[in-house]
């Protein structure tokens, strides 16, 4: 059981506002700080297992290998400050490259795996990355193919600094194979160009760093347009990882497997961070999910606790209906992503023996975790609501206006303290839009109760969660919308038992357009990620708007529920 205040966690005077307790205090320590102190503490210790690939490393190896490819980032010129792209899925070299980037003070840029051409060039742009290090391929990603498509320079150059026109900021591009071919550098080769020199600047440039410094980007995106670089520092993300594994009890002798995406904050920050700062071992089960890799490994590693989301864990539930696993050492994690049914949490409380799991909210903008339960909450309190508020923030359930509502009032959540995120790269407007003195508006609306238990009851932005990937319609109507025969298209999230919610899409054709379905399924395909693919699209003749010209999207909602109650065929 964490060792945190909890009596500071109820509503002030009848108001939908509470704060965090004030222990464990915040600590002002750079990344490296952090793997230090966990070398120093636990060098012997294991830090990481990659199953699929035959790695395991002590926190002293690991270390070790760290500062070598920090060393060859050096060699390529990277500085403190650049900005370090990583497009690849759960692999021994992201990790590596977290931790190499920020041994230099680079900032390291999570470029989701399930991007495509279009979504790389954007985010390559957006940010100014100076070096891309990316998987060669990863399922039906052909990342390499990707790559030199967008860099058609790549070909001529040998190894020598890049100008590309489309990406002018990239000067490299390291892939995750032996031989990537012309243009391309080896990621093993970044250990070998790492010199006696280049090793013996590392100390004087940690030296530089300030926790307060940005080291990772990540894409998110809202209703106003495409996505944004949410900024985040040493501090936000160091802390944040401390307090969540605070609430499940992590220590040294526990060992944690992930096979949430090490992309998302989930993967990177409350699983590796989290596990670092307690000295625990990782375990990746494979470079993507699968249940069979995940309970393979849980029983393999004696693994004590597990992150997911809900759709992971039903599937892991239904892998063991079909062949049972000893998972009697397991007995806690988090579960995060959306909100659990009551029977799955049962069972997984039970076959699972994760009697200990908690429930997680929060967002990229907050580092990211702003509630989450505690271990020994009761399990209607870890379906039902998304727990209690962490340490060292203060949030408020406001009304339009900004004003804090009565406890039990429904109101957008607002979120100040350490974990808000320094704003959105290159963007002031978007920034301050989203940033008033200090309180992240997430857009998501709530309730507290006179327990500061949170529940979510909605969102102010229309997100849709897919299997617990954040989808923004804005953006991927704005996609739709360039398709030659659209004239007018609005993206929404309808129930669906697998995955939580799924796309679904109304277009308006252009006048004397045959506009189909498929076609547009087909403008989708290879240019935006697949999750994001509308898996129900309708073609109208008009869509429902108010007398103002707003769209009606729970117009639309419901009656595509109708449409497909009557025909469930997509």
């Amino acid at each position: 059981m964490s060792n945190e205040k909890r009596e500071v966690s109820a509503p002030h005077g009848g108001l939908s506002h509470v704060t965090g307790a004030l222990w464990p205090p915040l600590k002002s320590v750079t990344i490296p700080q952090l793997l230090r102190e966990a070398v120093v503490a636990h060098g012997d210790r294991e830090a990481l297992v990659f199953c699929d690939a035959g790695i395991r490393l002590t926190y002293r190896e690991f270390d070790a290998v760290i500062d070598r490819h920090a060393a060859g980032l050096l060699e390529l010129g990277v500085e403190k400050g650049d900005r370090v792209g990583i497009w690849s899925p759960n692999r021994f070299e992201w990790v590596v490259t977290q931790f190499a980037s920020a041994r230099i003070g680079a900032i390291l840029v999570n470029i989701n795996p399930a991007y495509r051409s279009s979504e790389l060039e954007y985010a390559l742009n957006k940010v100014g990355c100076r070096v891309l290090i990316a998987a060669s391929s990863f399922k039906s990603s052909d990342y390499a193919g990707m790559i030199r498509a967008l860099v058609p320079e790549l070909g001529g150059i040998g190894e020598g600094r890049l100008h590309a026109a489309r990406v002018p900021d990239l000067r490299h591009v390291v892939l995750m194979q032996d031989d990537p071919g012309p243009g391309m550098i080896p990621f093993a080769r970044l250990q070998q160009m790492a010199s006696p020199e280049r090793l013996a600047e590392l100390d004087a440039i940690d030296a530089t760093l300030d926790p307060q410094d940005p080291i990772n980007i990540q894409f998110t995106s809202g209703t106003t347009g495409m996505p944004k670089g949410a900024t985040l520092s040493h501090y936000n993300i160091v802390n944040n990882a401390r307090f969540v594994t605070d609430r499940i009890a992590l220590t040294e002798e526990d060992r944690l497997v992930i096979p949430v995406p090490l992309y998302h904050c989930f993967g990177m920050v409350m699983g590796v961070l989290g596990a670092v700062s307690k000295g625990a071992r990782m375990v990746f089960p494979g470079e993507g999910f699968d249940p069979v890799q995940v309970l393979d490994a849980i029983e393999a590693e004696r693994a004590t606790a597990l992150y997911g989301v809900p759709t992971m864990f039903v599937a892991m539930l239904q892998e063991m209906d079909n062949r049972a696993r000893d998972l009697g050492s397991l007995r806690t994690g988090i579960m995060a992503g959306a909100l659990c049914p009551i029977e799955v949490m049962r069972r997984v409380n039970r076959d699972m023996h994760m009697e200990e799991v908690t429930i997680c909210y929060g967002m990229t903008e907050t580092s990211p975790v702003s509630f989450q339960s505690f271990t020994d909450d009761p399990t209607e309190k870890r379906c039902e609501t998304v727990g209690r508020i962490h340490p060292h923030l203060e949030v408020k359930i406001a009304d339009f206006d900004g004003n804090t509502v009565p406890v039990g009032e429904k109101g957008e959540i607002w979120t100040r303290g350490y974990s808000v995120m320094s704003g959105y790269w290159g963007d002031e407007a978007a920034t301050r839009a989203s940033v008033n003195d200090g309180w992240m508006k997430t857009g998501d609306l709530a309730v507290l109760d006179e327990d500061g238990f949170c529940t979510i009851v909605g969102r102010v932005k229309d997100m849709i969660i897919r299997g617990g990937e954040n989808i923004y319609p804005r953006e991927i109507e704005e996609f739709l919308i360039r398709h030659p025969q659209v004239s007018d298209v609005q993206v929404f999230g309808i129930p669906d038992e697998k995955f939580g919610e799924e796309v679904c899409a109304w277009a308006v054709a252009r006048p004397g357009a045959e506009l189909t379905a498929e076609a547009l399924r087909e403008h989708c395909r290879g240019q935006i990620a697949h999750f994001k693919v509308p898996r129900h699209i309708r073609i109208v003749e008009a869509l429902p708007m108010t007398v103002t010209g707003k769209p009606q999207k729970f117009v639309m909602r419901d009656r595509m529920q109708e449409i497909l109650r009557a025909d469930p065929a997509p």
